[in-house]
């Protein structure tokens, strides 16, 4: 493994203090949240997989891989989102002309118990491992985090993946499916799919520029279907942060993309973003509000930890490599609670992390 060992006055990750003024890259301010990366590390692997029904969405084209079977053969769902996973982490090292062993870092995180089937990945696959929980929002922190390691020089090339799966997610968090339950019209559909994306500082491809770690945010919402209401004002936070640590506006992206709060929470967002003196435009959308069509009866759109990480790795990142897009600000939104905290009678705590991509 080719690791640097930087001293502390030599990293090139600014975490800036407040109202310090960056030099490089036009970023004129930060302030608490917001780290800029001076040797900006860029994206130089990625791989997107996703079920058949996520296939037959608007975004089916994009994706690099569409399961025929939803279990793939396994014994067991949990068992088909772990090779789900395997799959992404894989394919995304192979289109970095990249074998597993060339990669210092695994980092990874998925919705179930103790994250555990990214665990058995980083076991079958035996990169140094470092498990991420961030619920959806796992694919922004894993980039960040994955970011500032490259930026600094303590790794060359990081893996950064996450998978979810819907009928995992559902015995988890929900009902069995074999209950059949009712759903309410504000529910959204957990998505099966995996996504990776491999940083190096060597390579070419797009560059993460800046990153702005979230803050736990509950507006008070306790209802467990109802994540687009619970995670809108976290993503209006982060966004918020972004927009006045750097001096930036909706204008200066060409893509503004949130991860999974569906129609009914980006509608939120852009009331919340309104009512702050932001306007989120045409060049503002949901991954969730992306994944499928309305007859696909997923009501409010899709969700999980695999919704926007499937989008970023796939339509994002090619729009981006052609030329489409230069500056796109991600965030993703996970809600933080358990399996037993809303039965409990506790709100549902969640949290925004926001990258900046630049070709």
């Amino acid at each position: 493994m080719s690791v640097t060992l930087v001293h502390k006055s030599e990293t090139n990750c600014n975490f800036a203090k407040n109202s310090t003024t960056i030099p490089n890259n036009n970023l004129r301010q930060s302030g608490r949240q917001t780290m800029v990366f001076e040797n900006q590390p860029k994206v130089i692997g990625k791989m997107s997989i996703v079920g058949q029904k996520e296939g037959k969405g608007p975004m089916g084209q994009y994706f690099d891989k569409v399961l025929t079977d939803d279990k793939q053969g396994e014994k067991c769902f949990e068992n088909s989102e772990i090779r789900m996973l395997t799959d992404a982490v894989k394919g995304a090292t192979a289109s970095a002309k990249l074998q597993i062993k060339d990669v210092n870092l695994l980092l990874s995180g998925d919705l179930l118990n103790q994250i555990t089937s990214s665990s058995y990945v980083a076991r079958n696959l035996g990169i140094p491992y470092i498990g991420v929980y961030s619920a959806c929002s796992t694919m922004t922190a894993c980039l960040a985090m994955g970011a500032a390691l490259v930026n600094s020089g303590y790794c060359q090339t990081v893996a950064c993946s996450t998978a979810s799966h819907f009928a995992t997610a559902e015995r988890q968090f929900r009902y069995p499916l074999e209950y059949g339950c009712q759903r309410p019209p504000y529910a959204q559909w957990t998505v099966t799919g995996a996504g990776c994306s491999i940083l190096s500082s060597q390579g070419n491809g797009p560059r993460i520029t800046m990153a702005t770690i979230g803050k736990v945010i509950d507006f008070g919402t306790n209802d467990l279907n109802n994540m687009g209401a619970a995670m809108a004002p976290a993503a209006m936070d982060t966004m918020l942060a972004l927009f006045k640590e750097n001096s930036l506006s909706p204008a200066d992206f060409d893509l503004i993309i949130t991860g999974d709060l569906g129609k009914l929470g980006s509608d939120i967002l852009r009331d919340l973003m309104r009512e702050q003196g932001y306007g989120l435009g045409r060049n503002y959308i949901d991954c969730g509000n992306m994944m499928y069509y309305n007859e696909q009866n997923c009501y409010q759109g899709g969700s999980g930890a695999a919704c926007s990480a499937s989008v970023f790795n796939s339509y994002i990142l090619d729009k981006m490599e052609k030329g489409e897009y230069s500056k796109v600000a991600y965030l993703a939104t996970g809600a933080l609670m358990s399996t037993q905290s809303c039965y409990q009678g506790e709100t549902i705590p969640c949290i925004s992390h926001a990258v900046v991509i630049e070709r």
